[in-house]
């Protein structure tokens, strides 16, 4: 490829049409978006495309992950803290297969995604060839859109097109898989334009004004109203809508684990944590609401428990950017489809500005008895063990709540949602709706380079750390100021939570014999200690945060603690167990 390519391309060379590979005219394409960081792994598929990638090291900042599923854990890292697109690149085949996951990951948390992958050359599809694999039909249930290039020419539009898609509306993941032809071909480019239109997409439903005006009359007229609020509350950018909305009406809010963060935790109208382990007042008092407001959540079966028996005595106002989330789950009796950092302005115009002091005292009074049973014992253990709560407490009381927690999937990930201090936006990154064990080393990874001037920790189980820990190699490489944490309980803990409740303690295969981390870390060049005892605890976290670049911290937990409250499967949330 030619070095001039580098340069940014003038009107007249754009208009009059300037020879370039399709390799070439893809990144240039990636520059007009706007995009910095790539997550990727190269191979034989997608080679044309990292060969262009060569020339244009000063203006695209490429991190070699270990692996892709790393790659797209990263990049969906970088999208939750940055707000913006993360972008991904693997090879055909098993390169390809290994972004499903993550794919999936992506789709069910609203993740907006450009994975562009390699394929084999456009005349040898469906031959079975080396590292052929059909990937537009294995990734179609796991991506907002997907689409195979096997002409160069269609690079400019396409890509456009994903950009757009990935970002609008509900955002997700949307994969292009470009043949190795498409890579090398020449043609002329004549420039890249941005998508902001497609004829058959609508990304953001009408605003009908007459259920704005039926909403409002539900809050105003309702005397004990809860708002539950979810991670659509960021991904429109609306936390200042919000906050005005509440604020005005006085209404008690709760949680979803992807909505943290919207307000401060410690906002006088943040009830907490809603679901499985969430927290006890807005569990119980969901089923004893009069208006329930949705906005920017789905109803997933971790929220309601038993639908049968989930709010059947409120009436509710569901506001959400799909269509296809209003009656899927929970019965509406107001749908207001939009996006809420339009339709929230608009309700809150409507609203009557009230107390609902009696009403927010139920919760606080709730409260103070889930920390009377649960929460004293957890963050303030007398035990001599040490508690994963009290991990996240002093890491609440020296980064003042400010710092950005990526967690993984299991005990810790429910005990850092309950007890972090969330009092900045996008400050909450892990799998929700997925669950997906190994997410956090990588995902870590990638929010550190989506919010650079942010204090960035992972906080992950013994189990999970091992899913991805061959990505202590990509911290290693580049540098990233990564704090990571694992609290090690020598268990699957979450699954030996269920079987000590339900299965009368019979312990099928939970019990992990790990290696010695602090030994692993320190071969990638990571820095690190482990700790047992209280009197160390402080001193440990304090270091790990003083130090310039990774660290990797081990804690050494109770074994066998449970993670309270609990919503029991097949049980609604009235029935939250505090023990």
């Amino acid at each position: 490829m030619e070095t001039a390519q580098q340069e940014v391309l003038t009107e007249q060379e754009v208009s009059s049409g300037i020879e370039m590979t399709g390799s070439a005219a893809l990144l240039e394409g990636l520059l007009a978006e706007g995009v910095d960081t790539i997550f990727g792994y190269p191979g034989g598929a997608i080679m044309p495309i990292y060969d262009a990638l060569y020339d244009y090291k000063e203006k695209l900042n490429h991190i070699l992950v270990r692996h892709e599923q790393g790659g797209i854990h990263a990049g969906q890292g970088y999208a939750r803290t940055s707000g913006k697109v993360g972008v991904v690149f693997a090879t055909s085949g098993p390169g390809a297969t290994n972004l499903v996951t993550g794919l999936a990951d992506a789709q069910i948390d609203s993740t907006p995604l450009v994975c562009i992958t390699g394929q084999v050359f456009a005349h040898l599809l469906g031959t079975d060839a080396f590292q052929e694999i059909d990937v537009i039909n294995i990734t179609s249930p796991v991506t907002k859109w997907n689409y195979q290039i096997t002409d160069a020419t269609e690079i400019p539009e396409i890509l456009a097109k994903a950009f757009y898609i990935a970002r609008s509306g509900r955002p997700g993941p949307v994969l292009i898989d470009i043949t190795k032809n498409a890579q090398i071909q020449k043609f002329d480019f004549k420039g890249y334009q941005a998508c902001n239109h497609i004829r058959s997409y609508r990304p953001k439903p009408i605003v009908r004004k007459e259920y704005i005006e039926q909403a409002a009359e539900l809050i105003n007229a309702a005397k004990k109203p809860f708002v539950l609020w979810g991670q659509g509350v960021l991904l429109g950018s609306a936390e200042q809508e919000f906050r005005a909305f509440i604020e005005k009406t006085g209404i008690p809010a709760a949680w979803t684990i992807l909505g943290a963060g919207a307000i401060e935790s410690d906002h006088e109208l943040n009830v907490g944590m809603l679901g499985m382990h969430g927290n006890y007042g807005p569990n119980v008092l969901t089923n004893d609401c009069d208006v329930l407001i949705a906005i920017g959540m789905r109803f997933d079966d971790r929220v309601t428990g038993r639908l049968d028996k989930y709010a059947k005595q409120a009436k509710v106002v569901h506001l959400d950017i799909d269509p296809a989330e209003i009656d899927k789950n929970v019965q509406t009796t107001v749908p207001v489809w939009g996006d809420c950092k339009e339709t929230l302005p608009l309700l809150t115009e409507l609203c009557d500005a009230k107390q609902h002091t009696e009403w927010l005292a139920k919760f606080r009074s709730y409260e103070k008895e889930e920390q009377l049973q649960v929460i004293q014992d957890e963050i303030f253990p007398t035990s001599d063990e040490l508690t994963m709560g009290e991990v996240i407490q002093i890491l609440n009381e020296i980064t003042n709540g400010e710092a950005v927690m990526v967690t993984d999937v299991g005990q810790h990930q429910m005990v850092t949602c309950r007890y972090a201090k969330f009092n900045k936006t996008r400050s909450n990154v892990t799998s929700g709706g997925l669950g997906t064990m190994g997410f956090a080393l990588p995902a870590a990874i990638g929010a550190k380079y989506g919010a650079l001037d942010r204090t960035v920790v992972a906080i992950i189980g013994d189990g999970g750390v091992q899913m991805t820990i061959q990505e202590l190699g990509t911290i290693m490489q580049f540098d990233v100021d990564v704090k990571i944490i694992v609290l090690n309980n020598q268990f699957l803990g979450m699954v030996r939570q269920w079987q000590e409740l339900f299965n009368e303690r019979r312990y099928s295969f939970v019990d992990i014999t790990s290696p010695n981390f602090v030994k692993v870390a320190e071969a990638y060049g990571i820095p690190g200690s482990s700790v047992s005892k209280r009197e160390d605890l402080r001193n440990a976290i304090q270091a790990m945060l003083d130090t310039k670049g990774s660290y990797f911290l081990e804690v050494m937990v109770t074994k066998e603690n449970n993670v309270f409250p609990m919503v029991p499967q097949g049980c609604s949330v009235s029935e939250i167990r505090l023990k």
